[in-house]
């Protein structure tokens, strides 16, 4: 009975072990004037692949969007040059090793480069994505952020990938 409850005990301690670490962020539409409407959430959760993102978003304008890890844990606005800029608070893209551009999810730039978002004609993101280098550990205490336009993945011809404008934004906690 003894060898019985210890075996239990390791399985219990194995199987608890081996769960994948995950975070389920709310996403709300940033503007300059502030945080808007809540949108849905995306849930990041680590594999032995990297870190799986699956969206339920709604609301986003169709099409592929830059979707970035930013270092701040912050989606409010920001000011620049005495103009109200949306989601500034959040800071640039997650560079924990300095690399200082802009590679995509595979390259060795920035890791908070992330693999691009697709919207649906029916404004909603629900197709998951694989971001090899990044882990959910990596992502507490930062935050999660769309972007209007697309991402070349490199820093030209436009900086950061052309994505444009931060459109909606979500804290990880």
């Amino acid at each position: 009975m003894k060898r019985i409850l210890m075996f239990m005990m390791a399985v219990l301690l194995v199987a608890g072990g081996a769960r994948a670490d995950e975070v389920v962020v709310t996403m709300h539409l940033v503007s300059p004037s502030g945080i808007g409407k809540e949108i849905g959430n995306i849930t990041a959760k680590d594999t032995q692949y990297g870190t799986v993102f699956f969206p339920n978003l709604s609301e986003l304008p169709p099409g592929l969007h830059g979707f970035h890890v930013h270092q701040n844990p912050d989606c409010g606005p920001g000011e620049v040059q005495g103009k109200m800029v949306a989601g500034l608070a959040a800071g640039g893209h997650y560079d924990p090793m300095d690399s200082g551009y802009h590679a995509g999810p595979y390259g060795d730039g920035h890791l908070g480069d992330l693999p691009a978002l697709y919207v649906d004609a029916e404004g909603k993101s629900t197709h998951p994505l694989l971001a090899p280098r990044i882990k959910v550990g990596d992502l507490r205490n930062r935050s999660l952020m769309i972007h209007a336009g697309a991402d070349n993945y490199a820093d030209q011809p436009a900086k950061l990938g052309g994505g444009g404008a931060r459109i909606a934004c979500g804290v990880v906690k």
